[in-house]
């Protein structure tokens, strides 16, 4: 898989999109290679976290943070709704190939609405907060839960790195 390298931008739109590229890839090349088993294998007790749930989990983070809040229209979520944990928990086998679908979907769906927007200090439609809040909330998300996939990931297989 050709990864986004680290941004090399000094500007707020290249640096904080090339940041959110770069994890966005990170996490796809910790799944990368994985049967739909080791996808939902829970491999680093106790904790149940997959890999598999955290593509589910930062998919509604896109979801939340910048498709709704970028757009100003709530679309509801993917995953979550009477169950907060649904996208992490009881995942089976038969969820992978439309999770990953929809986790690329919702992506694409972002790079619109953020490709649309030349000054990160505007508000967001919704007018919660910023563009660049959200975008910053979303790169944490997914640099906080890279380090968890990083775990995952080496007990399945042992792969290491970036």
């Amino acid at each position: 898989m050709e990864r986004a390298p680290e941004p090399e931008a000094f500007d707020e739109i290249g640096a904080v999109t090339g940041w959110l590229a770069f994890h966005r890839d990170a996490l796809a090349a910790k799944c990368e290679g994985l049967t739909a088993e080791q996808l939902v294998t829970a491999s680093a007790p106790p904790s149940s976290l997959t890999l598999l749930g955290l593509v589910r989990h930062l998919t509604e983070i896109e979801r939340d943070y910048l498709v709704n809040d970028l757009s100003g229209v709530d679309h509801g979520c993917h995953y979550v709704g009477d169950d907060p944990d649904a996208d992490l928990e009881n995942l089976d086998v038969s969820m992978v190939e439309e999770s990953l679908r929809r986790w690329y979907a919702e992506r694409a769906v972002a790079d619109e609405l953020i490709a649309r927007h030349d000054d990160f200090s505007a508000m967001a439609a919704t007018g919660k907060a910023s563009v660049r809040a959200h975008l910053l909330k979303v790169v944490q998300e997914y640099a906080r839960h890279n380090g968890h996939a990083d775990i995952l990931r080496e007990r399945i297989d042992g792969s290491r790195g970036e």
